[in-house]
């Protein structure tokens, strides 16, 4: 049979198809538009992403027998909301995961409701990029819209009751809300009451494997398949990432180097740390994890070829970088704001150490070391909480450098594995539809059927020592700074 993954970014929508035996056979990608009416604010329109889908799901069937297909499902941008009124029309474009407009919401969320009541009500404190905080913005500054609300989802979601009709949505992808209860995979009364929304506005809760319904009849007949496919519910694009490299099951750990960069740690038990600077969200596998998101990763380094050194040759600024772990100059990777650790979305990026002998190279090896830097404050947290970590599949952009993989396996002193297919959430959200087919009965068996390792870059004890020491005085930097933002 032939399983339909959807993958919702921020920029286009690619599609997947993959047999039951793991294979790709084909990908299609489709472009729309993202929109900033005001700086700081990022919305797209939800009617976008369904027609796109439509496109590129006529596009990803042609030529294969379209009667194979079995089921579809999701890897989508979380965060983001989407408000329908009760005749299911789009109320207003999508607030999106990277928009800021929601700095006083997310102040009164941990000021005023208090930190350690939202940690008990959801496992986790306000950001900006949440839903919660956008539903109180548009509460107070768009009453009227408000009002009209009759049902609220995440951005996947919208695709799946298009296609379905079922009012939907994953624990995953839930999660980051700031409306679930984690721990108990259900939602909070106390958030929904601090919403002043009732449970009637929001998706019925499914686990990222299961069946949320089979395609409405007239969408199968657009699409010239069965309407006996069924819609799977998916997961948010990092749970649907980590389906795609295996991160599945105990103690399984990926570093996402993308436009935003994660750590993602796979976990069979709850937990939380105490100063809630990682996420503690459920996991598509049936289990939790936990993940430490900074908001600038490969961004900052095509920043810094593109808009400063004018160049799209990313590995010839890279050619002549040899001199790891002593380089003076850091670079703080904060160029829009950071979520992990820091919680700071006035945060902003910064090189410090340059001297007369500082080269062009030093600085775009600081971008690199920066950007890795920033992901092992979120791995020191994971350890705080006694979590042992000893290697970690990589995907994203910035996965392609060899250069990157190398400072990546040495700063964080983890043996770091190449997977044969980096194809994230699109690959995750395929493997899910399968699952939920029943051609495989968990998530952990087909990410052990599916995910191969090709290479693993080891990290060296010489650099390892001396990144150490190059850590310990990037840890510094931050809090020396944070009062100048």
């Amino acid at each position: 049979m032939l399983y339909i993954g959807v993958d919702l970014g921020t920029s286009a929508v690619k599609l997947l198809l993959m047999d039951g035996g793991g294979k790709i056979r084909k990908i299609v990608s489709k472009e729309y538009p993202l929109y900033f009416p005001h700086p700081g604010w990022s919305e797209q329109k939800p009617e976008d992403w369904f027609e796109k889908s439509m496109e590129g799901i006529k596009e990803l069937v042609d030529g294969c027998d379209k009667s194979e297909v079995a089921g579809i499902s999701f890897g989508g941008q979380m965060h983001g909301l989407v408000a329908l009124d009760k005749e299911d029309r789009v109320i207003r474009p999508a607030i999106l995961w990277n928009d800021g407009r929601t700095g006083e919401e997310t102040d009164y969320l941990n000021q005023k409701i208090g930190k350690d009541r939202l940690s008990a009500y959801t496992a986790n404190i306000a950001f900006a990029g949440f839903t919660v905080p956008k539903i109180l913005w548009m509460k107070k500054h768009e009453p009227e819209n408000f009002e009209r609300i009759c049902k609220i989802m995440l951005p996947k979601d919208y695709l799946a009751y298009c296609l379905s009709g079922s009012f939907c949505t994953d624990v995953s992808d839930a999660s980051g809300m700031l409306l679930m209860d984690v721990k108990n995979r259900c939602w909070s009364k106390e958030m929904m009451e601090i919403c002043q929304i009732t449970e009637e506005k929001l998706p019925k809760l499914y686990e990222s494997y299961e069946v949320v319904g089979t395609l409405k009849p007239e969408i199968a007949k657009e699409l010239g398949v069965s309407e006996q496919v069924k819609v799977i519910a998916g997961a948010g694009d990092n749970a649907a990432a980590a389906v795609g490299t295996g991160t599945v099951g105990d103690g399984r750990c990926n570093i996402s180097l993308g436009t935003s960069g994660t750590i993602f740690i796979s976990s069979k038990s709850f937990g939380v740390d105490r100063n809630n600077a990682l996420h503690s969200f459920a996991h598509s596998d049936g289990h939790y994890h936990l993940m430490g998101c900074m908001l600038s990763a490969a961004s900052c380094n095509k920043w810094w070829n593109e808009d400063i050194l004018k160049t799209a040759d990313f590995a010839a600024e890279q050619a002549d970088i040899k001199k790891l772990g002593e380089n003076q100059v850091f670079f703080l990777p904060y160029l829009m704001g950071e979520r992990s650790p820091h919680n700071n979305p006035d945060a902003r990026g910064m090189f410090i150490g340059m001297s007369m002998d500082t080269a062009r190279e030093d600085m775009t090896q600081a971008v690199l070391e920066g950007v890795t830097f920033g992901l092992r404050d979120s791995l020191e947290v994971a350890k705080s909480l006694g979590i042992k970590i000893e290697r970690t599949k990589i995907c994203g952009g910035g996965a392609k450098s060899p250069l990157w993989k190398k400072i990546l396996a040495n700063i964080m002193n983890l043996k770091v594995d190449v997977i044969e297919s980096e194809e994230g959430p699109a690959l995750g959200g395929a493997m899910l539809a399968a699952v939920g087919c029943g051609e495989y009965p968990d998530v952990e068996t087909i990410a052990e059927k599916v995910v191969k390792v090709v290479d693993t870059v080891e990290p060296e004890p010489e650099l390892v020592a001396k990144y150490e020491e190059r850590y310990q005085k990037f840890k510094k930097i931050y809090p020396a700074v944070k009062e100048l933002f």
